[in-house]
């Protein structure tokens, strides 16, 4: 069951959002959400160490019994989330970590759009067809 969501800092509201299948996606929105303060954490903690790095994967933020959450976060701090099942075994760290690599080049290629304005909600077909392809490679 994989989710996708793209937040706006500072205020956190969600840019993008997908899930399959899509009955539960109220829970994966509480989800999200709580691992959104996760992410903050993480970058308060990391500090300068984040930006001298670059490194804008944040890996696993928490486990639950059922699913498992995955931060990145971007140089102009958009948190992506990834939420995935906890049963799938066959999913690495450096898939995860390429999964958010595909979608943040996606992400620039919209924000390179001169007709999209930053902040607005993401409605773009070739980004939903990018994402819609990554869900079926983890199911």
């Amino acid at each position: 069951v994989p989710v996708s969501v793209i937040c706006s800092p500072p205020q956190n509201y969600p840019l993008y959002i997908r899930s399959v299948p899509t009955e539960n996606e109220l829970k994966f929105h509480y989800t999200v959400h709580t691992s959104l303060d996760v992410v903050d954490e993480k970058i308060s903690a990391m500090g300068k160490a984040l930006v001298d790095q670059r490194e804008l994967y944040l890996g696993l933020l928490y486990p639950t019994e059922d699913y498992k959450v995955y931060g990145y976060v971007t140089n102009s701090k958009v948190k992506f989330v990834m939420v995935v099942d906890s049963s799938n075994t066959a999913l690495r760290d450096n898939e995860i970590r390429s999964m958010f690599r595909k979608l943040h080049n996606s992400y620039t290629d919209i924000m390179c759009n001169p007709f999209y304005n930053p902040g607005d909600c993401i409605h773009s077909r070739a980004f939903d067809n990018m994402v819609n392809s990554m869900m079926m490679q983890v199911c």
